[in-house]
């Protein structure tokens, strides 16, 4: 259910990872993104290295065509933007909600507004200034997913960063800006270099990437393997220690 990594080239000092590094891909609109990340909640809250994890949120657009201001119900979307009958959309809806209820989370899609992410990308590299990242990606799903608010809305988004005490003034002009559009335009990039097409995407270390709103307990497996292969083998190894690097040896 997971692999190699094999689209970049990593450059990692394991002689010095004390750290799991665990990056996820995700769009605020992705329904199995949320599934993803509660899986992935639970999977690691079961695990005895739980807080030697570093979990680094990435940006993606599942649909960067989407006009800033515009906003759609999701049955005018499956309809406009991908050519569903309305039965069938409700019925991949229908199967999307229960998953999610198995994952704890209550999708309301007949509330959710389709819209234009890229702003809501920018409160996320925000949040992570804060090391807030996890948490700001929660309300966004929820305001999106549960409350049918609109997460491309300036306002909307501010007052969420606010829950987060976050100050107000610098989220507007953070959203206003092209503060963050760099950052976010290279995790996208990023995400086309691995060959990531869909998320939720998991790269575990820089080792193993795993693909898709997968169980609790595929992802705990994964975790734990990653972890076992590497980090547990540059645990306290003196020998292993020694090297050389621009700024001299070390021993």
């Amino acid at each position: 259910m997971f692999f190699l990594v094999k689209k970049r080239i990593i450059i990692i000092n394991l002689l010095k990872f004390k750290n799991m590094k665990i990056e996820i891909w995700s769009d605020v609109m992705c329904p199995f993104c949320y599934i993803g990340k509660k899986n992935f909640e639970q999977a690691l809250e079961n695990l005895p290295f739980k807080d030697e994890v570093k979990v680094e949120w990435k940006s993606f657009q599942l649909d960067p065509t989407l006009e800033h201001s515009e906003t759609k119900t999701t049955a005018e979307y499956f309809r406009e933007k991908k050519g569903f009958p309305e039965e069938q959309a409700k019925q991949m809806t229908n199967q999307v909600i229960q998953m999610g209820k198995a994952s704890g989370i209550d999708f309301n899609f007949e509330k959710a507004l389709i819209t234009n992410t890229f702003t809501a990308h920018k409160l996320l590299h925000l949040a992570k200034k804060y090391n807030k990242s996890s948490e700001m990606e929660e309300e966004l799903f929820k305001a999106h997913f549960l409350d049918g608010k609109n997460v491309g809305d300036i306002d909307t988004l501010v007052s969420l960063a606010v829950s987060l005490g976050i100050d107000a003034e610098e989220s507007k002009r953070s959203l206003q800006s092209e503060e963050f559009d760099y950052e976010i335009n290279q995790d996208i990039l990023e995400a086309r270099n691995n060959g990531i097409s869909g998320v939720p995407f998991f790269i575990l270390n820089g080792k193993y990437g795993v693909s898709g709103a997968q169980p609790a307990e595929v992802l705990k497996n994964a975790l734990t393997q990653t972890y076992e292969e590497t980090v547990v083998p540059f645990k306290d190894n003196t020998q292993n220690n020694l090297s050389c690097d621009a700024d001299g040896c070390s021993i």
